[in-house]
């Protein structure tokens, strides 16, 4: 049998003629159109470049990624108290009331055992066929997935997949916690394609904004995610749609960090489809249609700069629209020059969302780790701590490289 094995260099990108930036990740997986409704899978890295046909059909992959979000949903989020057992009212949402779930912690072990059977298989659906290209690239990336060292991964894809919430064979792990991607390896969608920013001068803080809908203001942490912000940095607030859309049209926005906090939802987009759109206190759909015309015209050159971490902390904002479908409002921020958007693929809780944001921010904040780093160390702490899994439900869109840098 024969290995095809290469310097691994792709100058073209997946054949799309842009340069990727370069990046430390230690594998980069990118799932690449190929022939009409198939896709060709290529896994560089280690000294290895290895490609393989996949069985799968694009349009099944999407389906069976929508599928696995759908059932992280409704057996977890929307998990019912059946008969009062677990302190709660009949009919109740036990595990969405509290980011604590220690004294459930029977009941997530079995829901996380299934959800990790299920991420496995989606895993293995990916790596499907009998191929001998196929077999020694399923070899070499399980192998690699599967062992003690932690690895920084890029999936480039024109399929998003739940990538975090992907798993590896369980009954290879002491627990079912430690089979999900997300816990064993730092992992992101997409890396990000570079271009010079307008630079700043060196800062002694950070500029933030905080985009929020004013009704969560009582929520959780949300005041104290709030009072971080505004002692560790030099923050704007924007309650409504047209002040952050005003915003978005300024040739230079000099901020470090973006966080959204406030209801995302699928509105129609008056044809066959929906758009994914986000709405602060007023009632303005802040869609990616909508934030690309802001910036519509504004060149990229070094007299321009957007370069923001993004943490929008909405629910299903993490999710990518199908390709040739209007982008959601997390991938026109990659397209305009964020150097990373974290968000939410499933309606997380909201008491939940406001421990991970004011976890994640106070450590980015810091500036001493990366957000592919901090995001990992959040999925083990919420698992480790509180038996609580929806960490993994964060995507991070590029990024995974990118640390507070004042100094610009």
């Amino acid at each position: 049998m024969t290995v095809e094995t290469a310097v691994v260099r792709d100058p073209a990108h997946g054949y799309t003629g842009d340069p990727p930036e370069q990046s430390g990740t230690d594998l980069r997986i990118g799932l690449l159109p190929f022939d009409g409704e198939r896709l060709q899978i290529v896994v560089s890295g280690q000294n290895t470049w290895l490609r393989a046909e996949l069985e799968t059909p694009t349009t099944e992959l999407w389906q069976l990624g929508a599928r696995l979000r759908g059932l992280w949903s409704d057996l977890f989020v929307h998990h019912q108290s059946p008969d009062g057992e677990y302190g709660a009212q009949v009919g109740g949402h036990p595990l969405a009331d509290t980011a604590d779930l220690s004294e459930f912690a029977t009941v997530t072990d079995e829901l996380v055992a299934r959800l990790a059977r299920q991420g496995y298989g989606l895993l293995a659906t990916v790596l499907d066929g009998e191929q001998p290209r196929m077999r020694t690239l399923r070899g070499f990336l399980l192998d690699a997935l599967t062992g003690t060292q932690p690895l920084r991964l890029s999936f480039d894809s024109s399929v998003q997949l739940p990538w975090p919430m992907l798993a590896i064979d369980p009954a290879l792990c002491a627990s079912p916690w430690e089979a999900f991607l997300g816990y064993r390896h730092q992992v992101e969608q997409n890396a990000q394609h570079s271009w010079d920013h307008a630079p700043l001068a060196v800062r002694d803080r950070a500029t933030t904004s905080l985009n929020k809908d004013e009704a969560l203001d009582g929520v959780g942490r949300a005041p104290d995610v709030h009072q971080l912000l505004k002692d560790q940095s030099r923050l704007i607030v924007r309650t409504r749609g047209g002040e952050l859309l005003d915003a978005l049209a300024a040739r230079v926005l000099a901020e470090d960090l973006m966080y959204f906090w406030c209801h995302g939802h699928f509105a129609d987009n008056g044809s066959s489809g929906t758009c994914l759109s986000v709405r602060l206190t007023d009632e303005e759909h802040v869609d990616g249609p909508a934030v690309a015309l802001q910036r519509r015209g504004i060149p990229r050159t070094s007299q321009a700069r957007f370069k923001p971490f993004v943490l929008l902390n909405a629910c299903h904002t993490g999710r990518a629209n199908a390709p040739g479908a209007l982008k959601h409002l997390g991938q026109e921020l990659i397209d305009m020059g964020a150097v990373g958007v974290l968000a939410p693929q499933i309606d997380v809780p909201q008491l939940f969302a406001a421990e991970y944001a004011y976890g994640f921010l106070e450590s980015y904040l810091a500036g001493d780790r990366t957000a592919g780093e901090i995001s990992q160390s959040l999925v083990r702490d919420f698992a480790e701590k509180y038996h609580n899994p929806l960490a993994l439900t964060y995507g991070l869109n590029c990024g995974i490289d990118s640390r507070l840098d004042l100094a610009s």
